[in-house]
């Protein structure tokens, strides 16, 4: 049904093509693959699935036609339902994707639009294969058995793996098969709530046969040639869960510097467990070393803290672990408050009422730290009125506090603490300060004029709150009216100086800041604010922008054409200067009042007048520019790709014809189109066939053809095309023309490969063998090849004829394959016929055969053909039955023989549906190679249009 439509959508584009029939036709696609597909199925009507197996090369091939030529875009999704576009999307007609992971996997999208009708898209869902390795864990329990003196142990084998598809589990006891029906003492279950696919093999009340060796087996039943895998566990009856001891305390706290070793050893577990060291939150130190349980860390620093775990795992019950909490000694950031009497609820420094010094530092560990207290320069002595403490529940932990009750006049000075790691290599940290009738609370304010700063954008601005007091206190400053970070990121910035430095300011950058001063290194009273607006302005004068930066006109001879250059945006919107120059030269334009634009008119369009027109807009600020290109010639042809039957050739002839076909951008924008101009120049040379292309009658969509004759098998060419009106040449179109042979795929059917094309018909080189087949000609051949071995030409007898070649020199030895694999051919007839010309000469030739892999549950490959040794320096032909049971592939292998002269060459294949011819030219008949005054024979051609037609169909 699909080939009578197929038939039916060619003869309705020939019948419109010899109307010559106004041509435009929307996007159609279809998604072949040509990669490494395990198989492709029909899941129902509407889907198609593509099996491919982890690790494998993805390509998928989006084929498409329509006029214009459609432009392609590739997306996924990650499910099966969902059909919107999302991740990056590839503009290209082939989708590849090397070493495919299961993450990959979902439905691909190729949508084709090209500006007629609505973009036709085509879906495939990748169902990417794995089986990753089984992870077998051991489970026991023992239970007490009220009225009797055992105990029942109970022991789970759980065996989990992460397939696709869901894995099949096999349990095995030594080489015996356990089901669940079997034995008394066995169950195997699936239990729920588990991570990936699980089976659990359950021993109950041990025996003293179940001490043996178990398997727990997973296939996914060789889908994509992937095979079964398996975990063994020795159960015995010393098996246990591991047991772990430290030789450090949990806690651990050294000095920077030190080298540190943790010993972690074995006291329990079997089988053997093995020992892993890790380092939260951060990877292990690139300064330590693991050695047999054991780790060390030399030269230990800051960023070396954190927690360091030692476990032990042997698959038996749960894994042991230790855990030791590493701390390097620091300190740092020493701070001080001043607390003026929280009863009496003041705020400054009074005699006779009682006052409070805090000092605290950051230290690791913190509660290790210990303060002394100092007054000029003595040592200060605890009385009834100085009293020192530790900890203060208003302030942070371990935070040392000097509090003097009843202020006098003898107890002004200068307090000093230290802070200090007492008996370790830690540099102490001190804070100073001085209480006197000068100590004083800080007040702050902002400098008279300071509260509004205004400034340009993209400017500097600067902030400036004033602090005084004794001793003076740094001061934060935040933004108020917005939930935003300042410049650096930060919600607040620390300055010392009082000053606020913004580089670069945006107009995001506006609004209110606050200026506040810190609690600690000050006092401990409520803290002084003030507050800053700062407005950020546009730049007075902005450089214009105008449109259209870039313009193409065309319009017909004689006519007039208005250009306009408007100005977008600017400060003043205003043009305050526009210059008109054309092709270089200054235009003198009458003056106009100043507005958002300015105008040029051609008042007739002739070769004269053709040209470059340039308008230079300009403000105090700088210049923007306008560009104007106006011509009357033609725009350029837009070729029709999709031409059924573009290409008619024989092999033998040596030479092939191609249908040019296109249709004309926007005729009716010029003077009518007179001719077309053809050049056609081969590839590598220089000279060029001229060719004048008369036309009658154009109109928008008008397909057009011609047809380039004696074009020489199999080189490319350059053609250009070139429209003409009363104007002179128009705009011109390229593009080049490859003689491609007929690609058989995916379905097959009556069809040659000749090996012309580089695609090589989808064939694929045999990951898994030793060496590749290589495809050459007379031309590519090397030069310095073993003599009395291999062709001279292929089988045509040209030059550039190409053929598949295995070259036997080194570093070739004896028995090396090479395999070629065709793509896979869904099946639609009951018997094939496999043609093929080859060539063996050379007295060292191994073996060419011919295998067929047919794609079922697994692939199958079976040897059909097969032949040895030395054949003569002639082309030989050979026709293989084949009758495969479903979707299939042909494979020819070529084995290399004792030494260097065995290379073979094979070419012109060909799948025929049906039986093998029987009195053709007799099977395996010699064909002689040209020169040697024998007839060249020849495999039948199938080159013809209805291998073209179906070409053009499948492409």
């Amino acid at each position: 049904k699909e080939f009578r439509s197929s038939w039916l959508i060619l003869i309705t584009s020939l019948h419109c093509l010899s109307e010559r029939a106004v041509y435009s036709a929307p996007p159609q696609a279809q998604i072949i693959h040509a990669g490494q597909a395990c198989v492709v199925k029909e899941d129902n009507i509407s889907e198609r699935v593509y099996t491919i197996r982890e690790g494998d090369t993805l390509v998928l091939q989006c084929l498409v036609t329509g006029h214009p030529r459609p432009q392609v875009r590739w997306t996924k999704t990650a499910g099966s339902a969902s059909d919107k576009f999302q991740e990056t999307s590839v503009f290209n007609e082939t989708l590849r994707i090397e070493k495919i992971q299961r993450l990959q996997g979902g439905r691909y999208y190729c949508k084709a639009e090209n500006g007629v009708g609505v973009p036709a898209i085509k879906s495939i869902r990748v169902d990417v294969q794995y089986l990753d390795e089984p992870i077998l864990t051991v489970h026991q329990t023992i239970s007490d058995v009220r009225g009797s003196f055992y105990q029942e142990k109970t022991v789970f084998l759980r065996c989990t793996v992460n397939s696709n598809p869901p894995a099949r589990f096999i349990w095995k006891r030594g080489t015996e098969t356990l089901s669940h029906s079997q034995d008394n003492g066995v169950d195997i279950y699936e239990p729920l709530y588990t991570q990936g696919e699980t089976k659990v093999l359950k021993l109950k009340n041990l025996r003293p046969q179940d001490y043996a060796s178990y398997t727990c087996q997973v296939s996914v039943r060789n889908v994509c040639g992937i095979p079964d895998k398996s975990i063994t566990f020795q159960l015995t009856n010393t098996t246990a869960p591991p047991a772990l001891k430290l030789s450090v305390n949990e806690t651990l706290v050294v000095n920077p510097g030190d080298n540190v070793t943790m010993q972690c050893s074995l006291t329990g577990g079997d089988p053997l467990p093995e020992v892993v060291w890790s380092h939260s939150p951060s990877p292990m130190p690139h300064n330590s070393l693991i050695q047999e349980g054991n780790l060390t860390i030399w030269g230990i620093r800051m960023e070396d803290s954190g927690y360091y775990n030692c476990t032990a795992i042997n698959n038996v019950g749960n894994p042991a672990k230790k855990t030791v909490n590493l701390l390097v000694r620091s300190m740092k950031n020493a701070t001080f408050q001043i607390t003026p009497d929280v009863i009496k609820e003041s705020e400054s420094i009074q005699l006779g009422q009682d006052l409070k010094l805090s000092c605290h530092v950051d230290a690791v560990p913190q509660e290790k730290v210990v303060y002394f207290w100092y007054k000029n320069g003595k040592p200060a002595r605890v009385s009834d009125r100085l009293l020192i403490s530790r900890n203060d529940p208003e302030l942070p932990p371990v935070t040392s506090s000097l509090e003097i009750i009843d202020l006098r006049f003898s107890d002004y000075g200068t307090y000093l603490c230290i802070a200090t790691f007492q008996g370790a290599p830690i540099p102490d940290l001190s804070v100073e300060v001085n209480i006197s009738s000068e100590t004083v609370p800080p007040t702050i304010s902002v400098p008279k004029g300071q509260s509004t700063i205004t400034v340009r954008e993209g400017s500097r601005a600067e902030l400036q709150c004033e602090v005084r007091g004794k001793p003076k206190p740094p001061i934060i400053w935040s933004r108020v009216d917005k939930e935003a970070p300042m410049p650096s990121g930060a919600m607040t910035v620390e300055t010392y100086d009082g000053k606020l430095r913004l580089e670069s300011v945006s107009r995001e950058m506006s609004g209110t800041y606050k200026c506040q001063t810190a609690r600690y290194n000050g006092f401990n009273i409520r803290p002084r604010e003030a507050l800053v607006q700062l407005n950020v302005q546009l730049p007075l004068l902005v450089p214009p922008v105008v449109e259209p930066t870039s313009q193409d006109i065309r319009q017909g001879l004689g006519r007039s054409v208005t250009l306009r250059c408007t100005m977008l945006k600017g400060s003043p919107l205003k043009v305050a200067t526009a210059v008109w120059r054309f092709n270089g030269n200054l235009v003198t334009l009458p003056p106009s009042e100043q507005q958002d634009y300015s105008e040029l008119k051609v008042d007739s369009v002739t070769r004269e007048s053709s040209g470059s027109y340039e308008c230079s807009i300009s403000n105090d600020v700088g210049v923007s520019t306008c560009l104007f290109q106006v011509s009357a010639k033609a725009y350029n042809p837009e070729f029709y790709y999709d031409t059924p039957n573009p290409t008619q050739s024989q092999k033998q002839s040596k030479n092939y014809s191609y249908v040019l076909q296109w249709t004309q951008k926007e005729p009716d924008a010029v003077d009518p189109i007179l001719k077309y101009q053809l050049d056609v120049r081969q590839l590598n040379q220089r000279s060029t066939v001229q060719t004048v292309i008369p036309v009658k009658k154009m109109e928008k969509g008008l397909l057009l053809e011609h047809t380039l004759h004696n074009l020489k098998v199999p080189q490319s060419y350059e053609v250009r095309l070139t429209p003409f009106t009363n104007f002179g040449a128009g705009d011109m179109a390229a593009r080049i023309i490859q003689y491609l042979e007929p690609i058989n795929y995916p379905n097959p059917a009556d069809n040659t490969c000749r090996f012309e094309d580089e695609k090589i018909c989808g064939f694929m080189q045999d990951k898994m063998d030793n060496f590749d087949w290589t495809r050459q000609n007379a031309l590519t051949q090397n030069p310095k090849r073993t003599v009395n071995t291999g062709p001279p030409t292929d089988i045509s007898g040209t030059q550039e004829g190409y053929y598949m070649f295995i070259e036997a020199s080194r570093p070739r030895v004896t028995g090396d394959k090479a395999r070629l694999i065709s793509p896979l051919y869904n099946i639609t007839a009951k018997y094939y016929c496999v043609s093929f010309f080859y060539h063996m000469y050379g007295k060292h030739i191994g073996s060419l055969n011919l295998l067929v892999r047919v794609r079922n549950k697994r692939a199958i490959d079976t040897q059909v053909w097969s032949l040895s040794g030395n054949r003569g320096n002639e082309w030989q032909q050979a026709h293989v039955p084949i009758n495969p049971p479903g979707p299939f592939q042909i494979i020819f292998e070529g084995v290399r023989g004792t030494s260097y002269e065995g290379d073979i060459a094979i070419d012109d294949v060909t799948l025929k549906k049906g039986d093998c011819p029987r009195k053709p030219f007799g099977t395996n008949k010699a064909v002689a190679l040209p020169g040697n005054g024998a007839p060249v024979l020849h495999s039948s051609s199938f080159g013809g249009p209805l291998t073209f037609f179906l070409y053009v169909l499948l492409r």
